[in-house]
This record gives structure tokens, sequence and C-alpha cells, in this order.
């Protein structure tokens, strides 16, 4: 048991600000445009697939605590090939992707106190290094900031439902599927963004005071907030603006209760959303950079002690953050690339994260029987996603390569099939050196 590790206030915050992000400003209106009120059965039904997921990954967390996270439990359950191959996709992926969620906040605030693109720009690349130094003096001061952060979150949204509910009406519901049943499985593919993240707290896993014990606790503390404020939100938005609100719906909600003074109020929203993903992706992300380096699946360069601060990975997390900002910002182009590729990313992750479950959990067990739900889901998730699994795939592939050409340079020589003995040295018939 760790006295400075993680509490259980201090990981449901991480664990909330990585799946609750910054689709909750714009989600519940795209979703309501596409299935009308029927999209609250899409949020409904996501957020029971979060349960067997969430439990899946508490489980393996809580058994196998390591910064590894994904990438552990793929060595453990299959073979190092596969663990560097998925390590490789999830570590690069939250480098090229942070940028897109940095400037979801960079956009809010350029459009709430104006500056354009320029402002939009330096916050974006302000919240990442800003994320970046939070990680560099360890988790206990991430996780205290990411703890305040997570209770100013769900205050303003809690405060933007209470204040909408007495705008609602209960006519805004019917007709309850304007666009056919249909449109409630496209509908629930957009809200997937909002589910993402509980594959990170398994790289966090190691951090906990006692894993056994707090892992389980803070993820289901989570999921209870996320489910409260998820359906809150969504339902104010549909019976209070109706399936045609804004594209911003969490703004008009408050402007309902505060009138538009309180629009600007949104950036402040937004910016902290962004800052509570970012770093509990920077966070588990270095972590598993470490991780995979000391396993040999990245240079070693990146490799640190299980129980020091990664931070040569965390640089080169915030490193790959700021120089895909800089080549988007000087090429002019789209962010879609990115968030397609976090998006298939996460698709691949659930699946390998599932599959190894059922290899490493006790066969019968709830926790099991949950990892099961929790890998047909993926698979269907893993359908949607198509051709989004493109980038992934390229950098597990290199990944793999890496993997390859490392183990055929540490492969011991061998003579007859017998490995040598170091010269000096004889081996004792355990296997130890004489």
């Amino acid at each position: 048991m760790k006295n400075d590790g993680l509490s259980v206030p201090q990981g449901a915050a991480l664990t909330l600000g990585a799946v609750l992000g910054t689709g909750v400003i714009s989600l519940p209106a795209l979703a309501a445009s596409e299935a009308g009120p029927a999209s609250l059965v899409a949020w409904l039904a996501l957020i029971a697939l979060s349960v067997p997921l969430a439990a899946t990954f508490a489980a393996l967390g809580a058994r196998h605590p390591d910064g590894g996270g994904v990438a552990t439990y793929a060595r453990l359950a299959f073979n190092p090939h596969v663990a560097t191959m998925v390590g490789w996709a999830f570590y690069l992926t939250i480098g090229v992707g942070a940028p897109v969620a940095a400037g979801f906040g960079g956009a809010y605030v350029a459009d709430a106190f104006g500056g354009g693109q320029t402002m939009s720009l330096a916050v974006t690349a302000a919240i990442i290094v800003l994320v970046t130094v939070m990680n560099w003096f360890g988790i206990k001061v991430s996780g205290g900031v990411q703890l305040a952060i997570a209770g100013a979150i769900a205050v303003l949204l809690a405060v933007a439902v209470v204040v909408a509910l007495p705008h609602a009406e209960l006519g805004r519901l019917t007709p309850f599927a304007p666009h056919g049943w249909g449109s409630v499985g496209t509908a629930a593919a957009m809200l997937v963004w909002a589910f993402a993240g509980w594959e990170i707290l398994s790289s966090l896993s190691a951090e906990y005071r006692d894993p056994a014990r707090d892992i389980r606790r803070a993820t289901f503390l989570a999921l209870g907030i996320v489910t409260v404020l998820y359906l809150g939100i969504a339902f104010a938005t549909v019976a209070s603006l109706g399936s045609t609100s804004g594209a911003a719906p969490l703004a008009d909600l408050l402007v309902l209760g505060f009138g538009e003074p309180a629009r600007p109020v949104t950036a402040v929203v937004a910016v902290l959303l962004t800052i509570g993903a970012i770093n509990a992706y920077f966070a588990g992300g270095s972590r598993l950079g470490a991780s995979l380096a000391r396993e040999g699946g990245l240079p070693r360069v990146l490799a640190t002690p299980a129980s020091t601060i990664p931070r040569r990975s965390l640089l080169a997390v915030s490193a790959v953050a700021l120089g895909t900002l800089a080549v988007t910002w000087v090429a002019g182009a789209s962010t879609d690339a990115a968030l397609l590729m976090a998006s298939g990313t996460f698709s691949l992750l659930y699946v390998v994260g599932a599959a190894a479950a059922l290899r490493l959990l006790p066969r019968g067990t709830r926790s099991w029987w949950a990892a099961v739900c929790s890998l047909v889901a993926a698979l269907i998730l893993l359908g949607l996603t198509g051709a989004h699994l493109v980038g992934p795939l390229l950098c597990g592939g290199a990944g793999l390569a890496w993997s390859l050409v490392s183990s055929r340079r540490s492969r011991p020589a061998r003579e007859g099939g017998q490995e040598l003995e170091p010269a000096g040295q004889a081996l004792c018939p355990d296997g130890s050196v004489a």
C-alpha cells in the first residue's frame, strides 16, 4: 500500500476526466438532431455498455496493476509482440489526439473572447504545456488538480441541468422517433466519443494506494457520476431546447436560466473539460510509454523505474502533441484524421483488453462475464469503426516491426539448440549464475 498514491476520489476524478470529454458540450445536440427524442435511447444503451467495460478494466487493473495497462494485459494473455503493437497504437494516438481535444477548448475561448485562430492556437498550446507541467510533478499533484477540475465540471453541468428543467416541455418528446428507429444506431455511433476513456484507467492502476481495493471503488464512483450528468444533459437538451437546438446546447441551457451573460461560462467549462481529459491521458500515457520501454517495446531512453515519475516518456508525448499542432497549423490541415484515428484506436483497445480479460480473469466470475459482454460490444464497435482502423493498424504495424527486430537483437546466441553460457560463468540447475 502506498501512502502517497492515488486516493479513491483522485482516481475517480482522473477517470471522470478521461470519460467526460469535451463531447458533452456538442454531442447531445448532434444526437438529438439525428434521432430526435429517441437519441435518449442511444445514451441509455451506451451507458449500459459502459458498465461491463468499466468492470472489465477495473478487474484487470486490480489484479495486474501496471503502468502498461492494456499493453501489459496483452503481454500476459498473448505475447510481447501483441503487447508492443497495441502499446504503440495507443501511445502514439495520445500525442496525435491531444491537439484535437485541446483545440476544442481553444476554439471556445476564441469564440467567447475574440482573437480568432491565433488565440485558439495559443490556448491549445498552453493547455498542452500546462498539463505537461502538472504531470511533471507527479500523480499526486496532477491527481489533486484533477479532483478540483472534476468537482467544478460536475457542479457546472449540474447547474445547467437544474436551471433548464423548469423550461422542459413533454410535448418536445413527441414524435419520439421522427427519423425512424434506425437513426438511433447512427446517434449511438456519434456518441461513442462520449464514452471513450475507460481504457486509460488501467495505465494508472499501479498508482493507487491499494489497487485491489480502490480501483473498483473509483471506477464505479466515476461511472455513477457520468451516468447522472450525461442523462441529465441529454434529457434537458431534448426537453428544454428540442431536437433542433444549436451546436452548443450547454451554452443554450445556461442562457435559459441566466440569460446571455452566461454564455461565456461555456468557454470555462470547455477548457476545464479539455484539461481534465488531456491530464488523464498524459498521466496514463506517460506510464504506458515507460512500461513499454522497460519491456523493450520502445527505445530504452524512455524507460524509468516504475516507482519514479516517467518524465522522459511524458516529454515524448508532449513533443508529439506540440509537433502535431505545429504541422497542422503550418499545413492548414483538418484535425478530422486525428479524430478518426483515435476512434479506431479506442475500438481496437477495447477488443484486445476484453479478449485478454477472458484469459486473465477467473472463469465464470462476474468480472469474467463482464469481459464476455465487453468483447461482444467491442467487436460491434470495431465493425462500426471501419476504415478508421487504418491509423492505429499502421502504428501497430510499426510496433510489430520494432518488436521483431528487438527480439532478434536480444535473442541469446544458440549452438545446437542450447543457450551458450556467458564466458567464465556456469549456470546452476535452477538457472542462476554460479
